[in-house]
């Protein structure tokens, strides 16, 4: 399995008419298994407030690498107008949760596969929930942004309200690992997500990078 994530940045109308009209587009096309349209936002609240209405982006799996050449040759792809401002090919290493009660992810890479890594976090907060949530938030994304061995973050949703997560690019898996078990904030968001029962579904998974380049939440990723 090969996860396609591309991000643009184009106008805002062009934004939303992508994401009101091609749903059902990316599903259908040839050799995607799973995909999602996607906006995006600077992940710092993942309130409203954080949404950036001119970055744009989607998430496809599939099957091998002639059905990514394909779908980067598809009349979907040329409908966005413009090359992607940020560009990654990824193999899954590992897939915990359920995105839309699915579990997309199909591990095609070892856990010990050296080199760039990449992290998806995506979740549905309960709706009674997300105060706490986001009163929650801040110190875990700043702890994100100052992390050692981070090439890029940026912010997803299917929704700008209850429907959010993260992806993450890194320089290499202890990097991934330091945050994810050594920050205090984010340890501290973990405990209150089995406390609190934040989530009614959520899922976290971590890739190896194929390819990836572009700018990525403000930073330049050179291709490797």
């Amino acid at each position: 399995m090969i996860v396609a994530i591309r991000f643009w940045e184009i106008n805002v109308l062009h934004g939303i008419s992508l994401m009101a009209t091609k749903r059902r587009a990316i599903r259908s096309a040839p050799g995607v298994t799973f995909a999602k349209l996607l906006g995006t936002g600077r992940g710092e609240t993942f309130t409203p407030r954080d949404a950036d209405s001119r970055t744009w982006g989607l998430l496809a799996c599939l099957d091998d690498e002639a059905g990514l050449d394909a779908f980067n040759n598809s009349g979907f792809i040329r409908s966005w107008g413009a090359p992607p401002q940020f560009s990654a090919d990824l193999a899954p290493i590992a897939s915990q949760g359920a995105w839309a009660k699915r579990q997309p992810f199909i591990a095609s890479a070892p856990p010990s596969a050296e080199g760039r890594v990449a992290a998806i976090t995506r979740a549905r907060i309960r709706p009674s929930e997300a105060l706490r949530f986001w009163r929650e938030t801040p110190p875990v994304t700043q702890a994100l942004k100052d992390s050692a061995g981070l090439l890029g973050a940026i912010g997803i949703g299917e929704a700008p309200i209850g429907l959010q997560g993260t992806f993450s690019l890194w320089e290499s898996g202890a990097d991934l690992r330091a945050f994810a078990y050594g920050s205090p904030a984010h340890q501290r968001a973990i405990e209150l997500t089995q406390s609190r029962n934040w989530y009614s579904e959520e899922l976290f998974a971590r890739f190896h990078v194929l390819r990836a380049e572009g700018t990525l939440g403000g930073r330049t990723i050179s291709a490797k």
